[in-house]
């Protein structure tokens, strides 16, 4: 591997990760080099009350006690890979929790050089006059403020090593909107805001920030979308498909190594041409 494609020596602290995009990127990051701690609000094997979970997320709910959550795996994984890892349960609304976790980690592994902030709430379905305004409050919460704990919190030592790399997991509803999911949009919107404003502070200080919007990925929450509703979704694709994991997990490697040094403030589509008028 080149050198400005390596993350060797970095220290790489993944949200949300578990499952999905987080679960892929983790292993990603770990592939390149870097030693991972792996986040999330469920961790295998842990108890939990699943009324808890499930009014903060359906998704935690449905999930939890499954196969599909794998953040203990994954750091395992990442060892295998000759990387250092660890699984740690985060709940990026808890900004003391976040301060903790943060500190637990600059023990373990050293401070973070690279945030990936991918945790988020997209459960949140149903027409404006059906919008319960707590549903609304925790998508902010999770999606965007979970963001500005965890910048935050990693913030004074990338200052003070002059080198860092924010990456914002938002989504193409940033700019495209999405349908029955108003939070979902809007605080992915919020995301690109916050990107910006991040990456003009940053810039002084080497930091980079940009965000990385995703189209639709094959992810185990797709996945419960009904077949009519996958077949449109593919068809919205100009290249006929949903993306993988995988893919968007590529495009956060690449914004977190020296070869992206002068990318800051972007925002990439990742979205197989979803976005494009295609008609």
């Amino acid at each position: 591997m080149k050198d400005s494609l390596s993350l060797k020596g970095k220290v790489a602290l993944v949200t949300g990760a578990s499952r999905g995009l987080g679960r892929a990127i983790a292993l990603a990051l770990g592939n390149a080099g870097a030693d991972v701690a792996v986040t999330d609000l469920l961790i295998e094997g842990d108890n939990y009350k699943r009324e808890e979970l499930e009014r903060y997320s359906f998704l935690a709910g449905h999930f939890y006690g499954t196969d599909a959550v794998k953040t203990r795996e994954t750091a395992e994984q990442i060892k295998a890979m000759g990387s250092q890892s660890m699984a740690l349960k985060m709940d990026v609304t808890d900004r003391e929790e976040v301060t903790y976790v943060i500190g637990t980690i600059e023990q373990e592994l050293g401070p973070v050089n690279i945030l990936v902030n991918n945790a988020a709430l997209m459960d949140n379905f149903g027409k404006l006059e059906k919008q319960e305004p707590d549903r609304w409050e925790k998508s902010l919460q999770v999606n965007l403020t979970g963001a500005f704990h965890c910048s935050k919190g990693v913030w004074p030592s990338m200052v003070r090593n002059r080198w860092g790399r924010i990456v914002n997991i938002s989504s193409v509803a940033a700019y495209m909107g999405a349908w029955l999911q108003p939070s979902y949009g809007a605080t992915k919107a919020g995301l690109l805001g916050l990107t910006k404003s991040l990456a003009i502070e940053g810039g002084k200080h080497a930091i980079t920030v940009n965000a990385v919007c995703p189209g639709f990925i094959e992810t185990e929450a797709v996945k419960l979308y009904d077949k009519e509703t996958l077949d449109r979704i593919r068809k919205l694709s100009v290249l006929g498909r949903l993306g993988t994991p995988q893919e968007i997990a590529d495009a956060v490697v690449f914004l977190s190594t020296a070869a992206a040094s002068y990318i800051t403030g972007a925002a990439i589509p990742v979205t197989g041409g979803a976005d494009l008028l295609a008609f």
